[in-house]
């Protein structure tokens, strides 16, 4: 019973250190434009589930504890994992200035273009490339709107070394008088098919499909981006109260431990 107790107190520890890197990721993105904080998702594992009824018999009356002895400790349950939930929500809009500086100013995402293949981002921290493209920071190209089947290459966004770059309000990217299209945004009507796969990006997960929805009238504010919508106080707290937790299962498995050690010396004296 010591043992299984261990396994159980165990789990804890385990689920609370992943937290508290979950923690610790959000708070050093906090001043990463357009990163969105993300949280564990957690569910109780009942062991006893998994036996054949069988072998562990269910008791009938569930508010008498002397009907589980027969159990065996069958009854022990363990903290699972069931992974990671990212808030969408918006974060503030911050002025910059930046004429290649966007915020979508609502639900949305920019279609990027990347070695894997389409990607999306909340970060509009964009710059110009040595070729004269829109790129994100890593020099990914941001994606203009074109008729399905066109191919990426012919999706970019083409400056040139004249007129000044000014973009609307519904992603129209002018340079001087001339109109080099309308960026892409897209809205994901089932956002937890979205992975985060690193340099602010997000894709789809090995075993779903983002359910894309062109935005009609897309809001976008130039000269602004997004900030992080992760707030360190928040973070903090949680931080202090998950790493109380994760001492507490410590001590828990320090004194099933000690009990463990106990029975032994008990058991050792008692046997002729």
């Amino acid at each position: 019973m010591a043992l299984k107790g261990v396994y159980t107190a165990l789990s804890g520890a385990m689920a609370q250190s992943t937290k508290l890197d979950t923690i610790a990721n959000n708070i050093a993105n906090v001043n990463t434009p357009g990163y969105k904080r993300d949280q564990q998702v957690f569910s109780e594992y009942l062991t006893a589930n998994e036996k054949e009824p069988t072998t562990i018999p269910i008791p009938r009356d569930v508010a008498a504890i002397e009907s589980f002895y027969n159990m065996q400790g069958g009854d022990k349950s363990y903290v699972h994992e069931k992974g990671t939930y990212t808030d969408f929500s918006q974060g503030s809009l911050k002025r910059t200035g930046g004429n290649l500086d966007l915020a979508i100013d609502g639900p949305g995402f920019f279609e990027v273009s990347t070695p894997g293949g389409i990607r999306y981002t909340r970060a509009g921290n964009f710059t110009m490339d040595g070729n004269g493209r829109l790129v994100t920071k890593e020099g990914y190209p941001v994606l203009k709107s074109a008729d399905p089947g066109t191919p990426e290459s012919e999706r970019t966004i083409q400056f040139t070394t004249e007129g000044n770059v000014s973009i609307s309000d519904n992603g129209q990217v002018f340079q001087g008088e001339n109109q080099l299209g309308q960026l892409s945004l897209v809205n994901v009507s089932n956002p937890d098919s979205l992975m985060k796969i690193g340099a602010n990006l997000y894709g789809p997960r090995p075993t779903m499909t983002p359910q894309l929805n062109p935005i009609p009238s897309p809001s976008l504010r130039q000269g602004f981006i997004e900030t992080s919508n992760v707030n360190v106080v928040t973070e903090m707290t949680d931080m202090i109260s998950t790493h109380r937790v994760f001492e507490s299962t410590q001590k828990a498995m320090s004194a099933y431990d000690s009990m463990a050690e106990k029975l032994v010396n008990v058991v050792g004296k008692v046997t002729p």
